[in-house]
């Protein structure tokens, strides 16, 4: 569920609210929409603004921000209301009640958006402000999305051991060359986000999965200035997780259409091995002789085993059906431009 006010001032941020709806609806389309997730109550979100603010007004860009606070409150709210009042840039403040990720703060975004181009910022100035207009000028040259590389990097060496690690092993992946995934300061023509389903931690993973739909995606080296968070190793439930977001990220880019090749392969090692195990059985009683079932427990692996590859195969066999009955809904290709007489 999502409020547009903090519970100790909800006439004023519902006054502030309905003044731009007002603004918004009446006004013509902007050159950029800023979207500003903000995930704690430090956030420096009126430090971003307004420097972001001058370098769009110095580049002669028509712009909005909207900061989304993902269940916080604080001076970073407290900030965002002061802005929206003076109506500094048309900002607006979203405020959630639970926090849901920053893929939920985009997508809320979206909706009130009306720039042509969509810059994603972190709640703080990560990134040199100047270097908004390298990003920019990216998209105005064709590019759909202009994905940054903050080099050289600020943080901490083994933050940076780490983030080079997982980069190199998401490019061998993907087949993309991506030096900077974690890097958040980004800019997506807003019709390319239009046609992305953004949920979970995939936020993380836009460049790849705006590449693999086959748009245009570049990427520039961008001034890294500081860098929030923790340093060092972090918790085993956290590489946990990226595991699991790069098995995701792996299937959706390149099996969402080929369901057969993944289930498939996954369900014919799980059947052969368990095939294995029993042939080997067999074969062992017909050569020595005795107790077929010598070994009850090697016996039910290898039924498992098989079972279990068949189902997996079964899996892939439905999600063949499916993508067939949907194939006149889907499109795997992306058209930059058509030239005519």
């Amino acid at each position: 569920m999502v409020v547009d006010e903090p519970r100790p001032a909800a006439q004023d941020a519902v006054a502030v609210d309905e003044v731009h709806s007002a603004s918004l609806d009446s006004a013509q389309a902007l050159d950029v929409t800023l979207v500003v997730p903000v995930v704690t109550a430090d956030g420096r979100v009126g430090e971003v603004i307004e420097a972001l603010g001058r370098e769009l007004d110095a580049l002669g860009k028509t712009w909005e921000c909207i900061a989304v606070f993902d269940g916080c409150r604080g001076p970073a709210w407290e900030e965002a209301l002061r802005l929206a009042r003076a109506g500094r840039g048309n900002v607006r403040a979203v405020g959630f009640q639970q926090p849901f990720g920053q893929a939920a703060c985009l997508s809320k975004a979206l909706e009130y958006a009306r720039g042509a181009v969509i810059v994603t910022s972190p709640q703080y100035l990560q990134i040199d402000p100047h270097e908004i207009g390298p990003l920019l000028a990216k998209v105005d040259e064709g590019a759909d999305f202009a994905a940054p590389w903050r080099h050289p990097r600020v943080d901490p060496w083994l933050n940076r051991v780490q983030s080079a690690l997982f980069n190199r092993i998401m490019r061998r992946i993907i087949k993309a060359p991506f030096h900077d995934l974690n890097c958040y300061f980004r800019a997506i023509r807003r019709d390319v986000l239009a046609d992305m389903a953004i949920y979970g931690d995939m936020y993380r993973f836009l460049p790849v999965i705006v590449y693999r739909q086959g748009y245009r995606v570049e990427e520039v080296q961008v001034r890294h200035m500081q860098e929030w968070g923790g340093d060092g190793w972090f918790g085993f439930g956290v590489y946990v997780r990226r595991f699991l977001d790069i098995l995701g990220v792996v299937f959706l880019t390149h099996f969402t259409l080929k369901p057969l090749r993944f289930f498939g392969t996954l369900g014919a090692i799980f059947a052969l091995s368990g095939a294995g195990v029993l042939v080997g059985m067999g074969v062992r009683w017909l050569v020595q002789g005795g107790d077929f079932m010598a070994s009850p427990a090697l016996f039910l692996m290898g039924v498992l085993l098989f079972v279990l590859g068949v189902q997996v195969i079964g899996f892939g066999l439905v999600g063949e059906i499916i993508i067939y009955t949907q194939a006149r809904n889907l499109r795997e290709y992306r058209i930059e431009r058509v030239y005519e007489k």
